[in-house]
């Protein structure tokens, strides 16, 4: 224990204020093996950041662990800028065997720096200069990285050369309807600012979107309006990117999210597991895109050997061992158990997610918000149009019809989002040695990325902690009982499963 304290104290006494993970996460990990950490202190945590989706198949999974002593071993250079080596080419050999149907054999990849914001910071460079235009269109509540470029894309900034167009969600629709009505407004708003003269919006080079928005709260694009958006870019010659950095490599049930749309983009955006568990970060895209000259995006460590070592392995072992689909079936069955927990306690507003990418909204005990307020349904909610140019014609009066009916029915509609209780929740799983994230708009929304290789006894016990820790919290906040029957049956659930794992 003294050791811990020691090392966070001087963590906090030496690093930036900027640090986030390590405030809400006061450990000090020395030991990891699939999806438990080990504590300096000697605790064990069931570990469902998974270095924020990064670890497809958990912390040193073997194959990972083989492929980098074979590159060790082998006295292959670790450095090579963006020279051929068999190591490279076995990984792209690997990368393009998994791509959408329609861009493996059409396609192009350039090695990035190894953070994903980067690779984002490519894709817009590259539509840019492919189609000589300038402006992107993104969306409410996008995250896409913390460089200038994409930081102008994502949902919290403001930037003139980004249109922010609404994305559809059921549980705070910024059209107030949720459901295919509010996704088809969604879209038909997309291609009302696109086609209207007097939009204020020109011609753009590209449109960026994510197939789940994960630190936006966890919420999947309806497939039918994905497809839309494909319609819709495709049409009007305007480049799609899908940035698959956290969904991808089987995390929503697919090897990539865009797959369960049967969308193929135009360029895709790729981190996180990608590099089995090392930083690597590429941009694939159509070769008749490839207008670069040489030189026109470059990193000095966009040659990883290491990282592609264990990046092939990753790829091919989740190909191989079927686990996109696995996530599907079990993420599936987590999803359901969420939402029976969300009908015991109040606090949980929504339970939604795609294979193993899930996430819980929590929300005051109070009333519904109100129209305009944080957590409204009405049109004016926290999910909606900004920076986006109201367009005219008849959609424009649907659309305030609408946001009246939405208002109207906000009593009745969502409650506000409640951070702090989030936060309880998060504190109360590292009490009891679970690992969860925060995100959302308001990081009201606590996030599972479990690793796709945990089993179903580990998944139980994630959800046992999961259920304790919410009854806290919730007991802390209302009036309650004695713990009902359910949970204690969870809990032995649990704490057998652990002693099992």
């Amino acid at each position: 224990m003294a050791v811990t304290e020691g090392i966070l104290r001087r963590q906090s006494a030496r690093e930036s204020a900027a640090r986030t993970y390590a405030r809400a996460l006061p450990i000090v990990p020395v030991r990891a093996r699939g999806l438990t950490i080990e504590g300096a202190d000697g605790r064990r945590y069931l570990d469902c950041l998974s270095g924020a989706g990064t670890l497809a198949l958990g912390h040193n999974h073997p194959v990972v662990l083989e492929a980098i002593r074979k590159v060790l071993d082998s006295g292959a250079p670790l450095h090579v800028l963006d020279l051929a080596t068999p190591v490279k080419d076995a990984f792209i050999t690997e990368l393009f065997h998994t791509l959408p149907p329609g861009l493996a054999d059409h396609a192009r990849v350039q090695f990035c720096g190894p953070a994903g914001t980067d690779a984002v910071e490519a894709a817009l460079k590259l539509v840019r200069a492919a189609t000589g235009r300038s402006g992107i269109l993104a969306f409410t509540g996008a995250y896409h990285g913390m460089t200038a470029g994409a930081l102008a894309a994502s949902g919290g900034a403001c930037d003139v050369r980004v249109t922010r167009l609404p994305y559809p969600q059921d549980y705070r629709c910024p059209f107030g309807v949720g459901g295919e009505r509010g996704a088809e407004l969604a879209a038909r708003w997309t291609e009302s600012v696109l086609d209207d003269p007097k939009s204020g919006v020109r011609h753009p080079a590209g449109m960026i979107l994510e197939p789940v928005q994960g630190e936006g709260g966890v919420i999947p694009a309806p497939d039918t309006w994905l497809r839309r958006m494909r319609q819709i870019t495709a049409a009007r010659s305007i480049p799609l990117i899908a940035d698959e950095v956290q969904t991808g490599v089987g995390r929503t049930g697919a090897f990539w999210a865009v797959e369960h749309s049967g969308v193929t983009p135009d360029v895709m955006v790729l981190s996180k597991a990608i590099g089995g568990s090392l930083p690597l970060a590429v941009v694939v895209y159509r070769d008749d895109l490839d207008v670069w000259e040489p030189g026109a995006h470059a990193g000095t460590f966009r040659g990883n050997q290491l990282a592609m070592a264990a990046g092939t392995a990753t790829l091919a072992y989740v190909r191989r061992h079927h686990l996109s689909e696995r996530a599907a079936a079990l993420g599936s069955r987590m999803l359901s158990q969420l939402r029976d927990l969300a009908g015991e306690f109040p606090c949980i507003g929504d339970v939604r997610g795609r294979g193993l990418m899930m996430g819980m909204e929590m929300v005051s005990a109070g009333a519904g918000a109100g129209a305009g307020a944080s957590g409204g349904g009405g049109f004016a909610g926290d999910s909606g149009s900004s920076g986006v140019t109201g367009p005219g014609g008849d959609l424009a009066g649907d659309l305030v019809d609408i946001g009246a009916a939405g208002a109207r029915e906000s009593v009745g509609g969502p409650r506000p989002a409640a951070p702090d209780i989030a936060a309880a929740v998060q504190r109360e799983c590292l009490r009891r040695g679970l690992i969860v994230e925060l995100g959302g708009r308001h990081s009201s929304v606590v996030r599972l990325l479990p690793p796709l290789t945990i089993t179903d006894e580990q998944a139980s016990a994630v959800l046992d902690r999961l259920a304790d820790a919410v009854e806290s919290v919730a007991g802390s906040h209302t009036a309650h009982d004695e713990p009902r029957q359910p949970q204690r049956r969870r809990r032995r659930q649990g704490d057998r499963a652990e002693r099992a794992g």
